[in-house]
């Protein structure tokens, strides 16, 4: 596709720019295949020059209104010298997946409705070889370079703790047995590859159980998978059942954490789904915790975007609706969900499978949860960083899909859902509580919950590994998790007050103790700003004194 088809006016002159923070400017708008750029006149007024870039797919809905002018404005002229405007001019707001919100006065009615066209085609392209990604070429990197942290293969080589039980197996080199896998898997040794292939066709798009966790100390794992496809028979598929029971070896019992209430378990029976009877895992006991996901999280997103952009309410009015989108009902049900299965493993020594209904949405947010409670190694920058490859770019969570739109879109809901933004809030709340136990930074979330939603790097594209070896993905993008990790921005995803602990950290998940994720929700308020500032000024005076004391 040639970009340009979509391009009836590349540029105009004596466009008004109003954003969050920022006093009015006026200067050029351009419009290109990817970006949104607009540059300011540096005569203005004496303002210093600014540039805006904004990538396109940042953008969330295009709301545009036309009027005929016929006097005077006087906003950005001299004292006394009032100027007059005549014809048709139109303002277009940009709603940002972000959640910043811009305002462009564009003159001529034309100019502005091709503008807002070429805004609302350009930003929702479906080919994924037609996005940013692919163009990007930044001078710091190389397309040669390392793609990803570590793969699957190198991470099992690495654990050698693993070896004596569980096994490296390739069944899914050509991703026929389980689309939304990676091509290899770690499965208990004595469970052969055929055994896994007749497992995967007894679970709900083929993602039958896999490890993804074992406890440095008392050597319990966390397994994950999609939801057995027992039906109204009540079928059995007796591979299934042997691989479950390799799980926990001689032990005499382990937990199933389902994501979804009893009830929803029971109905999914009616359209070929279900759960793990007592009479056929006997050994596995059954623990169930609704957990909302899909169109649901979705509309919750929404409602807590619009309370947080409505300047007009009261403070009770504003706390109420607050407390009607539920979204820190959301993060408490994970949080709480997340330590539950932390506690099966941590403290009453258990293996625990955990599974919804697709095994891609909340299995991967309460199994990354409880690694961020237990294990030190996940809670370095790098560390989580590769947390989040494994358990989610590599475990095939469908980001294209997911965030697709963000809170603004006027677009019919159809596979949108916040739930790797959920994750990211529920690591805040672990941050803020736990000041000094984790390695990264609140700018590092930020940054995250950004790129998920549009990237200029190939981490986030599509919905699973399989979708992004067909489109090339790794020769031809770079990796966002290198970029960070390399980054001159690096020291502002560290916390200058880490201190590794050993220990778990246990969240509270009282009503009281979680809080609205500011930086995020309020992000483009002055009283944000501010905040930011001086936490900005607090982090410079950590890591001054730090080169005292080491000089």
């Amino acid at each position: 596709m040639e970009f340009s088809e979509h391009i009836k006016t590349a540029n105009v002159e004596d466009v008004v720019l109003r954003q969050p923070l920022h006093p009015p400017l006026r200067g050029t708008l351009c419009i290109t295949g990817h970006h949104l750029l607009f540059s300011d006149r540096e005569e203005d007024e004496g303002r210093s020059s600014g540039q805006v870039l904004l990538l396109l797919r940042n953008i969330d809905a295009v709301e545009k209104s036309v009027e005929n002018l016929l006097g005077y404005s006087g906003l950005f002229s001299s004292p006394g010298h009032a100027e007059r405007t005549s014809g048709s001019s139109g303002t277009i707001t940009i709603k940002c997946k972000d959640l910043r919100v811009l305002q462009l006065d564009i003159p001529g009615m034309e100019q502005c409705l091709n503008i807002a066209r070429s805004i609302e085609t350009l930003s929702c392209l479906d080919c994924v070889s037609e996005m940013f990604p692919f163009f990007y070429r930044p001078s710091e990197l190389n397309l040669q370079d390392q793609w990803g942290l570590s793969s699957p293969e190198e991470h099992y080589r690495q654990a050698t703790e693993l070896h004596n039980r569980w096994r490296l197996s390739s069944v899914n080199r050509d991703y026929s047995v389980c689309p939304t896998y990676p091509r290899a898997v770690v499965v208990p040794r004595e469970i052969s590859d055929d055994m896994l292939v007749k497992a995967s066709r007894f679970r709900q798009g083929g993602r039958f159980p896999v490890l993804c966790y074992v406890h440095r100390k008392n050597g319990m794992v966390i397994v994950r998978s999609a939801q057995p496809l027992t039906g109204a028979n009540r079928k059995r598929c007796k591979e299934d059942e042997t691989l479950l029971q390799a799980v926990i070896g001689g032990s005499d019992k382990g937990y199933v954490i389902d994501t979804r209430s009893a009830q929803q378990a029971q109905q999914a029976r009616m359209t070929g789904g279900g759960f793990e009877s007592k009479s056929c895992y006997s050994q596995w006991k059954r623990l169930h915790r609704h957990m909302e996901r899909g169109k649901a999280l979705q509309e919750s997103l929404i409602k807590l975007v619009e309370a947080c952009g409505d300047e007009s309410s009261n403070m009770d009015r504003w706390l109420s609706k607050l407390e009607n989108s539920k979204w820190l009902s959301h993060v408490q049900t994970a949080l709480s969900t997340a330590g539950l299965l932390a506690e099966c493993v941590e403290r009453d020594g258990r293996s625990v499978l955990v599974h919804g209904s697709e095994g891609t949405e909340s299995t991967l947010l309460v199994s990354t949860l409880a690694q961020l409670i237990m294990d030190p190694g996940c809670r370095t920058l790098e560390g989580f960083l590769a947390l989040l490859e494994r358990e989610w770019v590599q475990a095939g969570h469908p980001f294209q899909q997911r965030c697709a739109h963000s809170a603004f879109s006027h677009a019919r809901l159809q596979h949108e859902s916040p739930v790797f933004l959920l994750l990211l809030d529920c690591a805040w709340q672990l941050w803020r509580q736990f000041p000094l136990a984790l390695g990264f930074s609140e700018a590092l979330l930020l940054r995250l919950a950004d790129e998920a939603y549009a990237s200029s790097y190939g981490t986030f594209l599509c919905n699973s590994e399989q979708e992004r070896s067909v489109a090339g993905v790794r020769e031809k993008t770079h990796c966002l998790f290198q970029a960070l990790l390399r980054s001159r921005h690096r020291d502002s995803y560290c916390n200058p007050l880490y201190e590794r602990t050993e220990l778990a950290i246990w969240p509270s998940v009282h009503p009281q103790s979680l809080q609205l994720w500011r930086g995020f929700f309020l992000r483009w308020t002055p009283q944000t700003r501010l905040l930011e500032e001086a936490q900005e000024e607090i982090r410079n005076m950590i890591v001054e004194w730090e080169k005292l004391v080491m000089s």
